[in-house]
């Protein structure tokens, strides 16, 4: 059952249990249930790997800003990286308070614990690449690396399902919102909706590209 596409064809004022089963028992003798895809095993779990990776890179990211933010109130900088074998050397040399010490080491420690499942995970997903000819393709547009391709493959699934590259930006939440009264036509932001995932994944790709010589000049 899809729910936006249930909720645009039976809205109501009152909502129960009651109520909405009721509407749901009449869409369906009526042969009016709109149906969503749901994706077969093997893409959910892809996706899953996928989802988890990325949940941990994220995690790493927020210990690394963390760090940052401890230094920053010391006003303690330096030009390069501070995760590189350099930086590591050169925060271990930091005078810092007991405190403030404790806190760097504690968080560099979850760093290097979370750095082994992602070095892992990595080699598990770019070997799951290599026979892959959609990755292989996809790898081939600008700002699109291994694993960007591999998270767009798993949250689209079976792109037979969409007629049109309009209806899978559509899906994707990546069209315009429009509203229209007579011959006024306003588009607005992007609708939203859809794969929370591919519509993070297609911007990151997009802010990776516009440095692209081909996007540029645009």
């Amino acid at each position: 059952m899809h729910p936006l596409r249930c909720k645009a064809i039976a809205s109501a004022r009152l909502k129960n249990d009651k109520v909405d089963a009721a509407i749901l028992a009449q869409l369906l003798r009526a042969d009016l249930l709109p149906e969503a895809w749901i994706a077969p095993l093997d893409v959910r779990q892809q996706r899953a790997l996928l989802r988890h990776r990325c949940q941990l890179v994220r995690l790493r990211t927020l210990l690394r800003n963390r760090v940052h933010a401890v230094l920053a109130d010391y006003g303690c900088d330096r030009p390069g990286s501070y995760f590189t074998a350099p930086g590591r050397v050169w925060l271990d040399g930091l005078d810092l308070p007991d405190a403030s010490r404790r806190v760097v080491d504690d968080l560099l420690v979850l760093m290097d614990a979370l750095q082994e499942p992602i070095d892992a995970l990595d080699q598990q997903l770019v070997a799951h690449a290599r026979g892959d000819p959609r990755v292989k393709a996809l790898t081939q547009l600008p700002g699109v690396g291994t694993l960007t391709a591999q998270v767009i493959v798993a949250e689209v699934g079976d792109t037979t399902r969409f007629p049109s590259a309009r209806k899978l930006a559509a899906w994707a939440g990546l069209t315009p919102t429009v509203r229209s009264s007579d011959l006024t036509i306003r588009h607005g932001h992007i609708s939203k909706q859809g794969s929370d995932w591919l519509r993070w994944i297609l911007c990151e790709a997009a802010q990776t590209a516009k440095h692209s010589p081909e996007f540029a000049a645009a």
